[in-house]
């Protein structure tokens, strides 16, 4: 369940893109950016802004199904020099169609839930995630309010464990066996521990603070850029091997 209200994601969509335009001020649009390969600055820029119009159109349309989303596909021809204009214009519709649809009226959405709420965190956590892409692009830190990045940890749990992420990506099954179990363990944040159990016939988590056959420590926001494969763990305990091979199969963004 989000755990953040469905206008502070209106607002941190904005937010987060503000932010991204302000780290990529007067860079290189042509900077590689590692943690996306084969990407640099313009085309994640262009992928973050597309991303934004393709839900607004979704949100505001009302669609049943999924409308076509060959902009997030393609390459730009070229990096406009109004980037950041163009950025925050696309956040900015998007957060107000949001507000327009309200968080529970009937939208397709890429997985269960088909409410407007669901577009509203998914695309707070995929700009934050891309906006960190950008800074560890330009070699600047990664800042992130704690409650939203443990919103972050918790959705990218919940979407991880959906049965029709594993009918997706059946190699995930391989990570099912005994005593394969997972802590991440937030050092900064009070409340904030995840353990990912594999023992069962699925991938399940919960919030608990439980001994683990390897757990990792860190900063929140060092737990989410490793979840999601942008930096390496850095205190880990345990059986690291269990987390490599947890890492290589559930990364994903």
């Amino acid at each position: 369940m989000a755990g953040l209200s469905f206008d502070r994601y209106r607002t941190e969509i904005v937010t987060q893109t503000e932010q991204l335009v302000s780290q990529v001020d007067g860079a290189d649009l042509a900077t590689p950016v590692p943690t996306c390969p084969g990407w640099d600055l313009g085309r994640l820029l262009h992928h973050v802004g597309a991303g934004h119009r393709w839900v607004e159109e979704v949100v505001r349309s009302r669609a049943v199904e999924p409308l076509p989303d060959d902009a997030l596909r393609v390459e730009p021809d070229e990096h406009p020099a109004d980037h950041g204009t163009w950025l925050v214009e696309g956040a900015r519709q998007l957060s107000d169609a949001l507000g327009e649809a309200g968080p529970d009226a009937e939208v397709w959405t890429a997985a269960p839930g088909g409410k407007p709420v669901f577009w509203a965190r998914r695309f707070t956590h995929e700009t934050l995630v891309h906006r960190a892409d950008a800074a560890l692009a330009l070699g600047k830190p990664v800042e992130v309010a704690p409650e939203v990045a443990v919103d972050a940890l918790d959705e990218w749990m919940e979407l991880g464990a959906l049965p029709e992420v594993v009918e997706l990506h059946p190699e995930r099954r391989e990570l099912l066996g005994p005593g394969r179990t997972l802590h991440l363990h937030a050092t900064d944040t009070d409340d904030a521990e995840w353990v990912v159990d594999l023992t069962g016939d699925r991938v399940a988590w919960r919030r608990a603070h439980e001994k683990s056959a390897v757990a990792v420590r860190g900063p929140v926001v060092d737990l989410l850029l490793t979840a999601y494969g942008r930096q390496a763990p850095q205190d880990v305990v345990g059986d690291r091997a269990l987390l490599d091979f947890w890492l290589e199969r559930v990364s994903f963004g």
